[in-house]
């Protein structure tokens, strides 16, 4: 374990407290506001509780999210500098967020004011859980002893490998936060329309494929997956619900079924993504040949 440098990311990565715990992973809060309040999204859910935030959605409440900003990020590295420690921070996707940049310009001051120490800032290009793979996999070559620019070298060209996939069940949501317009919303649920969705090379969520019924887009992700993982047998992979682990249940045992891995982790699409996703969300999580 080389432990001359900490590994950061934010809470867009959607790791249970568990995970964080066991790779001694830092976050970094992003807040979402609902209900007139605010609330920064923690492991820990001290602020507000992952099944409390999607019961709110469900009653029709709109959820809005906000960057980390700079001084947000200037405190929270520093501390980490303080201690004597190198700083490797993971970020949300550039593409769906601001925090990255303010990273960046907060990583750049402080290389600056304590040149003895280093910041490497890594733009995952990912997002929920496909995020928190990805450093699950940078907490595993931590522990193989690798130094902290070997491991953001090997993050920078994997995270195109990192394949992230998604069905949306609630179009109301998308409807509520700007994405899709009453119209295209009322005719998809009539239709019982379910959008698949992927994240793109750029690190955008993009629409592939729609499906008729919660089953059938279930098994288009599977289908997907099939396409483009690479030796499942010896994968870790990751699962994510938008508080739905019946569902979520439903379709590891499928991937299982179908495709066969070494390992499920399950976790929430936390409340900063879930703003945006809604309840009932499922997304998988795998390295593949391509996004």
């Amino acid at each position: 374990m080389n432990d001359s440098y900490v590994i950061v990311t934010d809470s867009c990565s959607d790791l249970t407290l568990k995970m964080v715990t066991e790779m001694n992973v830092d976050v970094v809060p992003l807040s979402v506001e609902i209900d007139g309040n605010i609330y920064r999204h923690y492991p820990d859910e001290r602020e507000i509780s992952v099944k409390d935030f999607y019961d709110k959605l469900r009653d029709k409440k709109v959820a809005t999210t906000s960057l980390v900003n700079v001084g947000a990020y200037l405190e929270f590295f520093e501390e980490k500098l303080k201690e004597g420690k190198d700083i490797l921070y993971i970020a949300f996707s550039s593409a769906l967020s601001g925090s990255y940049q303010s990273s960046v310009i907060a990583s750049g001051e402080l290389n600056e004011k304590y040149p003895e120490r280093k910041i490497v800032v890594v733009d995952s290009l990912s997002a929920s859980m496909g995020q928190g793979l990805l450093i699950w996999y940078a907490y595993q070559k931590q522990k193989e002893g690798l130094s902290m620019l070997d491991v953001a070298k090997w993050v920078e060209e994997h995270k195109l490998n990192l394949c992230h996939l998604f069905t949306v069940d609630d179009l109301g949501t998308l409807k509520r936060g700007g994405r899709l317009s009453g119209a295209q919303a009322l005719l998809g649920s009539l239709l019982k329309v379910k959008p698949v969705l992927h994240v793109s090379n750029e690190g955008k969520l993009v629409p592939i494929k729609k499906a008729r019924g919660r089953k059938t887009s279930l098994q288009i992700l599977v289908d997907l997956m099939k396409e483009s993982i690479t030796e499942p047998q010896n994968q870790t992979i990751f699962i994510s619900h938008g508080d739905d682990f019946k569902d979520a249940e439903y379709i590891a045992q499928l991937i299982q079924e179908q495709i066969g891995v070494k390992h499920i982790e399950y976790g929430y699409v936390g409340p900063v993504v879930g703003a945006h996703s809604g309840p009932k969300t499922i997304a998988v999580f795998f390295m593949g040949r391509q996004r």
